[in-house]
């Protein structure tokens, strides 16, 4: 599969398109000092155990890297996504 994850600013997510036509995505909003906060991953059930969390993450995190922006994790997921790969430490706000 493709992997081109975009981020929907008036839909405030990261997405990520599947072949069925459906999205995969990263929720978020922000907060008052304008870091994001990654709420929810909605990946659809179909979907499941086939690393699109993953693939979702790594692309929604690289995008933060390259927007100069910080992020806040409270999404669960992606406290655990973040725990396996410490790499993106440095967009990690709290």
């Amino acid at each position: 599969m493709d992997i081109n994850v975009f981020e929907n600013v008036e839909e405030h997510r990261f997405e990520l398109d599947l072949p069925d036509g459906s999205t995969a995505g990263i929720y978020y909003r922000l907060d008052e000092e304008g870091r994001l906060v990654l709420f929810h991953t909605d990946v659809p059930s179909e979907f499941s155990g086939l690393g699109i969390g993953t693939q979702l993450a790594a692309g929604a995190f690289d995008l933060i890297r390259q927007s100069d922006r910080k992020a806040i994790l409270r999404c669960a997921f992606l406290q655990s996504f973040f725990r396996d790969h410490p790499g993106y430490a440095e967009i990690i706000a709290g």
